[in-house]
């Protein structure tokens, strides 16, 4: 079964209020889907968000290093004091990367993109 991603982060942006951003970006730190909610002021510009992607890229590369003795990556939350970075990733080209304001329920958001992903991918 096909993966939806525009579906998808479309669904994540609208699930919780305090979700700035959803989408999906690839290996080479492009985003592939998604993208920022609309009227909401973007605290990162273009060269600030390509650099994000790559830390989040690069981040999830240190942790597969370890994988083989705590298991694979299922997410990952960076509180900031203006926003949350959320990574949840899909497979070994791609991840999901969110946004929200500060002390959102990131794991309801989490728990709904596994769902989502788990149901697609199985």
């Amino acid at each position: 079964m096909t993966i939806h991603y525009d579906e998808l982060t479309k669904h994540v942006l609208d699930l919780d209020p305090h979700v700035r951003f959803a989408g999906i970006a690839n290996i080479k730190g492009e985003i592939v889907a998604g993208g920022p909610k609309e009227n909401v002021e973007q605290m990162l510009s273009g060269d600030q968000v390509s650099m994000s992607i790559h830390y989040a890229i690069q981040k999830r590369e240190l942790y597969t290093n370890l994988a083989y003795k705590i298991g694979k990556e299922r997410s990952s939350i960076t509180e900031y004091e203006k926003v949350t970075m959320i990574t949840v990733p899909i497979n070994s080209n791609e991840l999901f990367l969110i946004s929200t304001e500060p002390r959102s329920d990131y794991f309801k958001i989490i728990d709904y993109v596994h769902s989502k992903l788990d149901f697609e991918t199985n």
